[in-house]
């Protein structure tokens, strides 16, 4: 039985009226639109807040109704659909939670986002080093210690922001105790939960964040949900953050005019999540079971498990993870990303009703193996890449570098200088250097490595000229 979606019964029946539109967008219903029929389609529902819509930055009606069902589902105090992606919720939660000058702990492998905020609030960061994950060959999760001696340290930190689970699919349940801790000293903890929107849908996926108490966290809906892109969510289940504050940040920073299409797919992955059960999960884990075992058949490659299992890692001997990437996509077979080990597969969250061509990818993945194996192997220099240090901070504040002129220096001549501007391997987005840290020879090491395997990039950078961009001396 189909679970109730007030906000896409609202799109709908206002659909099946028939109106004629003398209002925004200019499209008008798809009429004026010259894009494939398919697409046209669907902008008969990109509808703006008309009468039986609601409002969705003062919801009283179907979105009002849709948001406290998403509450109910996520167990939190209040939740928020967001059409602006993850991104504004992880804006929102650390305007909500900081003022200009204030100290928070943040993770150094957090999502570009993150630092994005901390510039535009004005915050200074304390960057925790999160631990190297042998298994996926990245950097993982923070430890309870790290989080305890960063508190010790900065005991006036305004919060403490975390990642969980990484891209590559590592969760630990140590979050629990960090949690706990944090809130000793009544310091919220605020989670990137990103990848995680699936997390509780059952209890063989790990915890949600929520779970282990985290005072807010936002989840991208369209990345393991059936939503449209841009779609997430924001929870706040919180007595340190209050939810009117967030609230406040978002009306700011989203648009005034919210994709209707985006919201009812919101309110539909909010009824898929509440629709999972034990038949479904149970069908997806054998089916899931039966492809890993018939790609761990294939000559040289191998397949690496983490906590979520939507998440699944492929090395194909010493080939990099781009060149890999590469002989997929010439078989039509895209992968979430590359990186220079591996290339990371997201799983979709099927129930019992859905079909999916296993035996057809596997099939594809070992011809690209096979053509793999005609090439010469790029292979990872070997060379395990971490942070020394446990605690790290600007070299120089968010207010002081606003004010700094830049320079453009070739690359291998700025070990010790100041970095001007963010270099941003992408995917995952998460920066490399960041703007205000001082450039190490290990950041450039592995810069080296990501240009060398054939990474793309974004900030502030151009590589292609072998420049970087810093503070002038």
């Amino acid at each position: 039985m189909q679970e109730k979606r007030p906000l896409v019964e609202a799109l709908e029946k206002f659909h099946n009226q028939k109106g004629i539109s003398f209002h925004v967008p200019g499209h008008k219903h798809g009429l004026l639109s010259n894009l494939p029929n398919t697409i046209k389609k669907t902008m008969q529902y990109d509808l703006t807040e008309l009468s039986g819509l609601d409002d969705y930055h003062h919801p009283e009606e179907a979105i009002k109704e849709a948001e406290s069902l998403l509450a109910a589902v996520y167990n939190t105090r209040k939740s928020f659909f967001l059409v602006n992606g993850t991104t504004v919720g992880n804006l929102a939660m650390i305007y909500a939670a900081c003022h200009f000058g204030e100290q928070i702990i943040v993770q150094r492998n957090a999502h570009k986002s993150i630092f994005h905020a901390i510039e535009l609030v004005g915050v200074e960061p304390v960057f925790v080093t999160p631990q190297w994950d042998e298994r996926t060959k990245t950097a993982s999760y923070v430890s309870l210690e790290v989080i305890q001696e960063a508190i010790r340290q900065y005991p006036n930190a305004k919060a403490v922001v975390l990642t969980y689970p990484s891209y590559y699919g590592v969760a630990s349940s140590d979050l629990k105790n960090i949690v706990q801790f944090c809130h000793t000293s009544n310091i919220p903890v605020l989670v990137d939960e990103a990848h995680g929107a699936h997390f509780g849908v059952h209890r063989g996926f790990p915890m949600s964040a929520l779970a282990y108490g985290a005072d807010v966290v936002v989840q991208s809906a369209h990345k393991t949900l059936p939503a449209l892109t841009m779609g997430s969510f924001i929870h706040v289940n919180s007595t340190l953050i209050d939810a009117d504050r967030i609230n406040k940040y978002l009306r700011m920073l989203q648009s005034s005019s919210p994709s209707y299409l985006l919201l009812a797919s919101l309110d539909d992955a909010r009824s898929y999540v509440e629709r999972y059960n034990e038949v479904d999960f149970k069908q997806f884990i054998e089916r899931r079971r039966m492809f890993i075992s018939g790609l761990k058949s294939i000559p040289l490659l191998e397949v690496v498990e983490v906590e979520d299992p939507l998440k699944m890692l492929i090395r194909i001997g010493k080939y990099s993870g781009f060149q890999v990437q590469k002989v997929l996509e010439a078989q039509n077979v895209y992968v979430e990303l590359a990186d220079v080990h591996q290339v990371l597969f997201i799983l979709p969250l099927l129930k019992v009703e859905h079909e999916f061509p296993f035996a057809e990818i596997r099939k594809r993945i070992k011809y690209a193996a096979d053509e793999l194996r005609k090439e010469i192997p790029n292979s990872p220099s070997g060379i395990q890449l971490k942070t020394q240090y446990s605690l790290t901070t600007l070299h120089m504040g968010v207010g002081e570098l606003s004010e700094k002129r830049g320079e453009w220096i070739p690359y291998v001549r700025s070990i010790g200088r100041i970095a001007k501007g963010m270099v941003i391997p992408y995917p995952p987005g998460i920066p490399l250097i960041i703007a205000g840290e001082k450039i190490t020879v290990t950041m450039l090491t592995e810069l080296e490595e990501w240009m060398e395997k054939g990474a793309v990039f974004q900030g502030e950078h151009r590589l292609g000229e072998k420049l970087i961009y810093v503070v002038e001396d």
